[in-house]
């Protein structure tokens, strides 16, 4: 029998050109006895065949050509033990090496219904699937390798198991979903791999990253490493299985917002970032000492560019190897839930950047983003936009949503750049954008990919928070799906932070010119439910940090961040506030090093009172109900006075659901202590002073009212009572009914 096959399909394998393999390599049935047998090995002089049972010689293969193609006829007459799966059990010894199974003896592993989900765009396990996974196969271990690549030629596996040569293992294509597979026995965790993608014209060859790895290569690499299986032994059920309460709606929500490589630096090391074991046993017990409920990290996802801080990642799957790999990660997760802290992680699905290894024209074609560059290309960040009108493309985004969850049981996703998402005209001038169909500059393919996300994540994971940065006046952001809304659990409240920036960085003789900054937030805190965010955004490109945005000298400034803190604090709305902010960090962040905690060493040094300070609003903003069960409800708060712009002064009531259960605080936004001010207020009796933060104890000048005042029946402010109050030069005073204070001592 003649062994060999068409000429034209034999110079495409040893080319490297053949996009079917599976049609000419590996077993083929000749008749009912016999099969005939084909192994390409690049680079080899001889190849056997074995039996895999008996371990006896099959057959020395006939070499067709001398790049590497041999063949081979054998009979099988022995069905049960020789032929598993449909296909000839057989081993090849390549060169008199070792014996192993030859890739093209194993059939199709991509199931009929991972192909149509796939395909449907409703496969949210998908990376179970897709990627790389070490497994057994028939009793045989190795590691099987799928990718959509629906519009290549050919896609290969290269690695170091192949000497990175693209003819070695070349992928089946699944026709019906476009995903290229196969297995490959002996290939070890550890290994690292690419895949190489040669476009339908053939004049292509790329290199690419699997958009699925689980792990990156270290040392500015960029291919992917095949994980270890091995399940990590979670020891956080305790906080699992309550998480549906901490992310609740009406339960505190204080967020430490934080840059993993630029915490905190090992300086006797020649200033190397921490692991995520080392922040496990450093970042971890600061958070909890410092009070906060949930810390949030600047994307983890495998990014290429430190400069990017994250926000432009190319392995979605994979947290960064930069501090660790996976398990690293996943123990630094469980540390904080074991100290009761919440882990919410900032996601990116709005764009990724044009790296030739990662998503960009991934097949050869505009796969992942649009063609248009109207559509397809971010003029801000020269980056590339998804195309969230391909079913596939969503797949992948909402499975790496799920898988975050899922994989590293994080409680919360930010969701980066909604905005630059719902416009069509984000960033454009007039004929730079391309209309919707109804000719508005609304992105209803955005909407649509919005709306699912939060509903697969709020079904399959009920407790996890999906929080929106977005900047702008889109209507019900944080209103479900099924009223018209976007689904998110929080949007940030970026109107308050401008406003509230703004106002104390004027000088305080000038407030009183601006005093509606601090009193507009109520026309419309409400509408969303909110986050109130001080975040690292506000701590960069020149904008200086919280500290030298802050008014006057240093006394004033500190005095000023005190005020900041208190009216964050006890403004309706979940907190977050980025690291160096709690302690008035001076110099603007800067991602290359750690933060200036030379700062606080002095305990009594005027940052580390502020520091205590936020400390002790944490516990307070906790332990009290009044400032947090109602905080997306109008009755939550009530204003005292919001007309005192002469003065500079504003008071309000937080309210909670019972009568008595509130707080009364009191703002003076200048440097002038405030004799008999008079408030009215609910309730007769004795009110405490509960936090005073011009108290000596936060670095102020220890003007109060002796911890407590006496309320009379002087009506005022409508109020059958009031309080004759002492307020502090640039003081925030919260005021506690003295039965609530008791409880809470």
């Amino acid at each position: 029998m003649d062994l060999g096959f068409d000429p034209a399909e034999m110079d495409a394998l040893v080319q490297g050109n053949h996009g079917n393999p599976f049609s000419v390599l590996g077993p083929h049935r000749v008749d009912r006895d016999h099969w005939l047998i084909r192994v390409f090995w690049p680079g080899a002089r001889t190849v056997d065949l074995f039996n895999s049972q008996s371990l006896a010689l099959w057959s020395s293969m006939t070499r067709l050509h001398e790049v590497g193609l041999f063949a081979a006829l054998v009979e099988i007459t022995d069905r049960p033990a020789q032929v598993s799966m449909g296909q000839p059990q057989y081993l090849i010894e390549v060169d008199g090496g070792q014996k192993i199974r030859d890739p093209y003896s194993f059939p199709i592993m991509l199931g009929t219904l991972d192909q149509h989900l796939i395909k449907e765009g409703n496969h949210w396990q998908s990376y179970d699937r897709l990627g790389a996974h070490f497994i057994s196969v028939d009793g045989v271990y190795g590691c099987y390798f799928a990718v959509w690549a629906p519009n290549a030629k050919r896609v290969s596996v290269v690695g170091d198991f192949n000497g990175w040569d693209g003819r070695h293992h070349v992928l089946r294509l699944c026709h019906d979903c476009g995903v290229w597979e196969l297995f490959i026995p002996g290939v070890q965790p550890g290994a690292l791999y690419k895949f190489e993608i040669l476009d339908q014209s053939g004049q292509q060859r790329m290199l690419k990253s699997d958009p699925m790895a689980r792990s990156m290569e270290t040392d500015f690499g960029t291919a992917s490493v095949v994980v270890d299986p091995t399940p990590y032994v979670w020891a956080d059920e305790e906080w699992m299985a309550n998480r549906i309460q901490t992310g609740a709606i009406d339960a505190p929500m204080s967020i430490y917002e934080v840059h993993l490589g630029s915490w905190k630096r090992r300086l006797d090391e020649d200033g190397r970032v921490l692991t995520y074991r080392e922040l496990a046993i450093d970042l971890v017990p600061y958070v909890q000492g410092m009070g906060f409920t949930h810390i949030e990290l600047l994307p983890v996802s495998e990014h290429p560019f430190d400069g990017s801080w994250g926000y432009q990642p190319v392995g979605l799957f994979a947290p960064t190897h930069r501090f660790g790999g996976p398990d690293d990660f996943r123990y630094f997760v469980e540390c904080c839930h074991q100290a009761g802290i919440g882990v919410i992680v900032d996601w990116v699905p709005a764009h990724f950047p044009e790296d030739q290894h990662g998503l960009r024209t991934f097949d050869g074609t505009f796969l992942y983003e649009h063609e248009d560059p109207r559509q397809g290309w971010h003029p801000d960040w020269e980056t590339c936009i998804y195309n969230l009108g391909r079913a596939e493309v969503v797949n992948f985004l909402i499975t790496n949503a799920l898988f975050w969850i899922e994989s590293f049981h994080v409680d919360g996703l930010r969701v980066d750049a909604v905005s630059s998402m719902l416009y069509l005209d984000y960033s454009r001038k007039p004929g730079e954008w391309v209309p919707n169909c109804y000719g508005g500059n609304e992105n209803l393919e955005s909407v649509a990919f919005l709306q699912k996300l939060n509903h697969q994540v709020s079904e399959q994971a009920p407790g996890v928070v999906v929080i929106a940065e977005e900047s702008t006046a889109w209507p019900r952001v944080s209103a479900p799906a099924v009223l018209g809304g976007l689904g998110f659990d929080y949007k940030w409240n970026m109107g308050w932070m401008h406003d509230t920036l703004n106002y104390l960085s004027k000088q305080s003789i000038h407030r009183r010119y601006h005093h509606d900054s601090l009193t507009f937030s109520q026309l419309y805190a409400y509408s969303e439910r909110f986050v109130l965010p001080l975040s690292h955004d506000e701590v960069v490109h020149g904008k200086g940090s919280l500290w030298t945005r802050m008014a006057g000298d240093a006394w004033q400034k500190a005095a000023n961040l005190r005020l900041l803190f208190a009216y964050q604090y006890t403004h309706p709305g979940k907190k977050l506030l980025f690291m160096g902010g709690e302690f008035g960090q001076i110099r603007e962040w800067n991602h290359d090093i750690g933060l200036d905690w030379q700062l606080v060493d002095d305990d009594k040094s005027l940052h580390a009172r502020v520091r205590d300070l936020v400390r002790d609003l944490n516990l307070l903003y906790r332990a009290l109900p009044a400032l947090h069960v109602l905080d997306t409800k109008p009755e939550g708060f009530q204003w005292i006075d919001c007309h005192d712009e002469d003065q500079s002064v504003i008071a309000f009531i937080r309210q909670g659901q019972e009568p008595k259960s509130c707080a009364v605080v009191v703002f003076n936004f200048t440097p002038v202590v405030r004799h008999d001010y008079r408030i009215g207020v609910p309730f007769s009796g004795l009110w405490r002073e509960r936090i005073n933060t011009d108290a000596a104890y936060y670095g102020g000048s220890n003007i109060g009212n002796q911890g407590g005042m006496q309320a009379d029946d002087h009506t005022w402010h409508g109020r059958p009572y009031s309080l004759s109050l002492t307020l502090p030069p640039l003081g925030a005073l919260i005021l506690l009914p003295a039965t609530e204070s008791s409880d809470l001592s």
